[in-house]
């Protein structure tokens, strides 16, 4: 008989909240092992005795047959002396402490779950919030950690004796699944028409089929879902997608459209396989794919000419929870589904607040009696060359932890507080970053407000003391601001960062790059981020790695009239370009019978001309973003003003690409251009107006102009970045900032850089956007005081 040993085995990752300690259950017992397993602030703790050989086995199967949830970041290995004292395997209750897991993502529901609720036999059959270890809720009812069902708002349900059963037989998958639910105890739903009180006398399955048939009918629904309320309709009415537009005060920015199936999806887009795998994966986002023929399909009803106006693509998602797939079961339609809030409002997610704020937008509300404790919106990616990269990170993503490249395991504590814009906050601590959801733009008192609970939260959860805190330069940020106080209150240093400098810190972290990596040449290509010279900045050309930068290069610096202005009415940038490249008097004398010139005509030039002259609120920018509205200005793709962030540089693209119509464009003609050779280097576009506005004169098709313009933008950034990268020795080009969310330039800038055989790195995991600043804050503050560390030892 061989000999048993004990063995003290400790698990990181996402481990907890996923159906681990069944799965290690079921191996040990399989493999005749005795001990314990539970959960505890650190993860998942396992005593084992058995023979050698078998607890061999165990470590190798454990890491083969993990839950489709989890991820197992570490397996630490002890002896454990109290071997003899185990006579069986069993799970036991979790234990406090110090936490340092993961709080795992929100989860689509599970094949097996979803088979549950179709199935009519089943006693789940219809129920809107069935779930198991493999799905459901997550982050949006997490109170506390360790992730039991006391610490979610769960604990108000009382599981009948058929859940509880499940709930405590390791064999089930739903052992120990915190949200175990049936329709005899769980949460249940409720119908609220306008002005009326709540329809409880219905059961959920005919709940549903109400709601269904006022959907069809082409009303308007507030519906309480997972992680906030959404808006919903019928995707292919005009009227009420035209009604909701109205309702919600929001003119012209695309709106998201839930499908029941793939299937169903292929009617509406054009599916890539990379885009399939993202739509149907258990984080089931937003995706945005490019609208299909409907016209060739007549047999279904097309969607709404104002889903998405002006835009080739349409972000299109799967039904993530119960209550979404029996909903589009009963419509058998696309069903627009936006977010549940007044305009520039975080998405509201208590019934009550509903009612109150949505009433001048919804016809009906369909609610739930369980809390949503933390508002999660829905993350979006999409697919640029061979990746799909996430632009909105939060619902099924956040807030995974990053584990941290060689050198950062080390660090202190530290508290990145993120940008103005598309906000997050990340907590970097034991070698891991851990970004929150999305939050938003903090312009709005309520948005601001969302910030500091989510940051209390998390703070909670993961009971998290910053030894540091990481804010951007700008002082007039609402999250700046917010740092210097917190940096104040808890008497630990402030860190400011450059925001383009974050946007690269970012990147090279998702790329695995160490803490004392080499710099990297970098193209940001951005709105706006305050320089470190005063200046704002925004198509950037950067040496850096996580400690320092260099500015190698920039586009030449344009004023913007009226500040803030310049951001909201395209136009403006377009005058300022056109003021630049040639000054007014030449435009009239070369270009006066452009509709363009008359339209100019009627602003107040020479007001205009003094600000730029003088630069009376007229700051200088090197922004690509603004380079963007100018032309979409130029060619009245939108001239005036918009209605959302980048709408400008979105159509600008759409114009491009339905002209291309997938044709290479790199091998469009381009425009003129000029570098100014110096330290740094300057690219100027003084040289491309005159010929842009010759393709206007000549009346040249606008997506030609469109085309012509991104092309001249890949061919002239990539060759300066490739210049600098071979002239500084760099083994990598970077690319990030909002404007390379642009897939028509991202991938034309790729492939240029890539035929010089220098590496090209796109970041996927995290926002090149704004949303990822604040991880890229956190890891230089982080990177910053450990050098100044070492170099104190």
């Amino acid at each position: 008989m061989k000999q048993s040993v004990g063995r003290r085995i400790r698990v990181r990752g996402l481990v907890q909240g996923v159906g681990f300690r069944p799965t290690v259950w079921q191996i040990a017992t399989q493999l005749g092992l005795v001990g314990t397993v539970l959960n505890d602030g650190d993860g998942v703790l396992i005593h084992l005795s058995g023979t050698s050989s078998n607890i061999d086995k165990f470590i190798v199967r454990l890491g083969a047959e993990r839950p489709p949830l989890s991820r197992i970041d570490a397996i630490e290995r002890d002896e454990l002396k109290v071997a003899c004292s185990y006579v069986d395997f069993r799970i036991i209750p979790s234990k406090q402490g110090k936490i340092s897991t993961a709080i795992v993502p929100d989860a689509a529901t599970c094949p097996h779950c979803l088979e549950d609720i179709l199935d009519q036999n089943n006693r789940r059959s219809g129920y809107s919030f069935a779930n198991c270890t493999h799905c459901g809720p997550r982050l949006t009812i997490t109170r506390h950690l360790p992730y039991d069902r006391k610490n979610t708002s769960m604990a108000e349900f009382n599981m009948c004796s058929a859940c509880q059963n499940e709930y405590d037989d390791p064999t089930d998958r739903r052992f120990h699944a915190q949200p175990n639910a049936c329709p005899q105890c769980g949460p249940r739903l409720s119908l609220v028409h306008q002005n009326a009180a709540a329809n409880s006398a219905q059961d959920d399955s005919g709940i549903l089929a109400a709601t269904a048939k006022l959907l069809i009918e082409g009303k308007i629904l507030a519906i309480k879902g997972l992680g906030g309320f959404h808006f919903a309709c019928d995707a292919t009415n005009e009227l009420a997608v035209a009604l909701l537009r109205a309702r919600k005060h929001r003119p012209s920015k695309p709106l998201a459209v839930m499908v029941k199936c793939v299937e169903m999806a292929r009617q509406y887009v054009s599916l890539s396989s990379l885009e399939e795998r993202a739509l149907t994966g258990t984080a089931a986002p937003i995706v945005l794919a490019d609208q299909s023929g409907q016209d060739q399909q007549p047999s279904i009803a097309k969607l709404a000419d104002q889903i998405a106006p002006g835009i080739a693509r349409i972000g299109v998602m799967l039904p993530y929870t119960p209550l979404h797939h029996l909903l589009l079961k009963l419509c058998d339609r696309p069903l627009v589904m936006t977010s549940g809030n007044l305009s520039g409002e975080p998405q509201v997610i208590d019934n009550e607040q509903a009612l109150k704020d949505l009433s001048g937008v919804a016809d009906a509300f369909l609610l739930h009696n369980r809390t949503i404790v933390n508002r999660v919106d829905d993350s979006v990616v999409q697919v640029i060359g061979d990746a799909v990269t996430v632009i909105r990170r939060a619902r099924g993503f956040a807030p995974s932890p990053l584990l941290l490249p060689c050198g950062f395991d080390s660090c202190a504590p530290i508290l990145g507080m993120g940008a103005a814009l598309k906000n997050t906050f990340c907590q970097l601590s034991n070698g891991q970053a851990v970004v929150s959801h999305h939050i938003g733009d903090l312009d709005r008192v309520s948005a601001h407000d969302d910030y500091s609970k989510a940051m209390a939260l998390y703070g909670e959860m993961r009971q998290f003391q910053p030894d540091g805190i990481a804010v951007d330069l700008h002082p007039d940020y609402a999250s700046t601001k917010k740092g210097i106080g917190l940096a104040q209150k808890l008497n630990v240093e402030l860190v400011q960062v450059q925001h383009h400098h974050a946007h690269v810190a970012a990147g090279l972290a998702e790329f695995g790059l160490p803490i004392d990596t080499k710099p990297v040449l970098a193209v940001v290509l951005d709105g706006l981020g305050l320089g470190d010279d005063g200046y704002l900045w925004g198509g950037e050309l950067l040496l850096a790695n996580y400690t320092t930068y260099k500015r190698l290069g920039y586009f030449e610096e344009v004023g913007l009239l009226g500040g803030d202005k310049a951001n909201q009415e395209p136009w403006r940038n377009t005058y300022s370009h056109i003021q630049q490249a040639m000054g007014w008097e030449a435009f009239e004398w070369d270009f006066s019978g452009l509709e363009l010139a008359s339209w100019l005509q009627r602003k107040p030039l020479s007001v205009l001309e003094t600000m730029l002259e003088k630069s009376l609120n007229t700051p200088l920018s090197s922004s690509a973003g603004r380079l963007f509205d100018a032309v979409a200005g130029a060619l009245d793709i939108c001239r005036a003003s918009i209605s959302y962030e980048g709408e400008a540089a979105t159509r600008l693209q759409a114009c491009a690409e339905r002209y291309l119509s997938g044709a290479d464009l790199l091998s469009v003609s381009t425009y003129p251009t000029r570098v100014q050779v110096g330290v740094p280097a300057v690219l100027s576009f003084r040289p491309m107006w005159f010929a842009l506005l010759q393709d206007l004169a000549d009346k040249q098709p606008v997506g030609y102009i469109a085309a012509r313009f991104h092309s001249t933008l890949a061919h002239a950034t990539g060759e300066m970045a490739i210049a600098l990268a071979k002239k500084h020795q760099c083994d990598h080009i970077l690319l990030s900032g909002g404007v390379c969310q642009n897939r028509l330039l991202t991938n034309a800038l790729r492939q240029r850089i890539g035929e010089s055989g220098i590496n090209v790195l796109l970041p996927c995991l995290y926002p090149i956007g704004d949303g990822g600043i604040s991880l890229g804050q956190a890891l230089i503050a982080a990177a910053r005081k450990q050098q100044i560390a070492s170099v104190g030892r």
